[in-house]
């Protein structure tokens, strides 16, 4: 029988290989300027400048980013349930 406590180690290995990955994603940035529109967003989806015409809202960056975690969210969820959770990775129910 496996060693149910192998299993959190493999976890926490994972874990810290997404924080690692996370943090690489932080520093780089993809700019895409079409027109009078400018987007610049950080590899882990998080808007850093948006301007039209050269203005530029705060405001409309912080709804945005406020959008893209929602749907980052309800990613995990949909994912979580699929997948069963935890529970399921330990052989659980």
């Amino acid at each position: 029988m496996a060693n149910p406590l192998s299993a959190l180690g493999d976890l926490n290995k994972l874990r810290k290989q997404a924080q690692a990955m996370q943090k690489q994603l932080q520093a780089e940035e993809i700019r895409i300027e079409e027109g009078d529109i400018l987007v610049v967003i950080s590899g882990d989806q998080k808007i850093k400048q948006f301007s039209v015409q050269g203005i530029s809202s705060p405001e409309a960056i912080d709804v945005l980013n406020k959008a893209i975690k929602k749907s980052q969210e309800l990613a995990a969820k949909k994912l979580q349930s699929m997948t069963g959770g935890l529970g399921g990775m330990l052989g659980g129910k």
